[in-house]
């Protein structure tokens, strides 16, 4: 259970990294992200 749970989390993650980074600057600027922001949002967005 504990394996399925960490790649569901990881595929979250990665997910969210790459959603991320597709935006421009000015849309993360907008959402008061930094681009160096990036993977701390994602860490905290499984972490929910």
């Amino acid at each position: 259970m504990n394996v399925a749970r960490s790649f569901n989390n990881w595929r979250k993650y990665r997910q969210t990294v790459a959603e991320l980074g597709r935006m421009s600057t000015r849309e993360l600027d907008d959402l008061g992200i930094g681009r160096g922001d990036i993977r701390n949002v994602a860490r905290a967005a499984i972490a929910r």
